[in-house]
């Protein structure tokens, strides 16, 4: 891990979705948060990797993205996530970067491309975030 999340952070960045799916953030600087996510386990009934798991992990790591910049005491949902699927992934482990279109007070956008081993783009999706004012 390049950059460990905020000492806040700890502990409520991961869901049992991401335990079952196998999403784990390797990267957590605030301009590139970086997860990866294993094909094996998560492929559609035709071996390749199933587009709701895609979906997971892109919203996964930009509601992490989007609660970092909220910062602490902040709750953050997803109101939009838009995702399109370029290649197919059938093996190894597809990794997700994200990073911000807009941060705002209320709204954040981020643009998240998932790459296969080989680095060639699976897909690119854009997920905006609304942020509360405290825990709901």
């Amino acid at each position: 891990m390049t950059t460990p999340p905020p000492d806040w952070l700890t502990g409520t960045a991961r869901s049992p979705l991401d335990d079952k799916l196998g999403i784990e953030i390797v990267d957590y600087a605030p301009d590139r948060l970086v997860a990866t996510m294993p094909v094996a386990g998560n492929e559609q009934p035709f071996g390749l990797l199933h587009g709701g798991a895609t979906c997971a992990l892109v919203e996964t790591i930009g509601s992490v993205a989007a609660a970092m910049g909220a910062g602490p005491g902040k709750q953050v949902v997803g109101i939009e996530l838009n995702a399109s699927y370029l290649r197919a992934a059938t093996s190894g482990t597809v990794t997700a970067v994200c990073t911000p279109v807009r941060r705002g007070r209320t709204l954040s956008t981020f643009l998240i491309e998932v790459a296969d081993d080989e680095g060639r783009a699976t897909a690119t999706a854009r997920l905006t975030c609304m942020t509360l004012s405290g825990r709901q």
